[in-house]
């Protein structure tokens, strides 16, 4: 079980991390960013965050906003997978969460 939540950090982390490059590379880029080879990877590799939520996510809420609401739950995954990892190893013991 402690595998399982530390994997799904671990996806967590990597989502949010994709995400605030993008958002960060995109704005050095500019208009061009469409065009910026690595913003396309980061694309593609933030996209499977951004399709779930916006599957999940009322009509209501405008494509623009749907990075925000992404970062939004990924960041309260990441604090409750982050408390849970703490409560096991406390469970578990200091040998098992090396």
């Amino acid at each position: 079980m402690l595998l399982f939540v530390v994997v799904l950090k671990s996806l967590a982390e990597l989502a949010l991390m994709f995400i605030a490059a993008r958002f960060i590379l995109g704005l050095l880029a500019g208009k061009k960013k469409q065009t910026n080879v690595f913003w396309q990877l980061l694309d593609v590799a933030a996209r499977p965050a951004l399709w779930l939520t916006r599957a999940l996510s009322p009509k209501a809420i405008l494509d623009q906003h749907i990075p925000l609401a992404t970062v939004s739950w990924l960041l309260l995954a990441w604090v409750l997978l982050t408390q849970a990892k703490i409560d096991m190893c406390l469970q578990l013991g200091p040998s098992a969460c090396q």
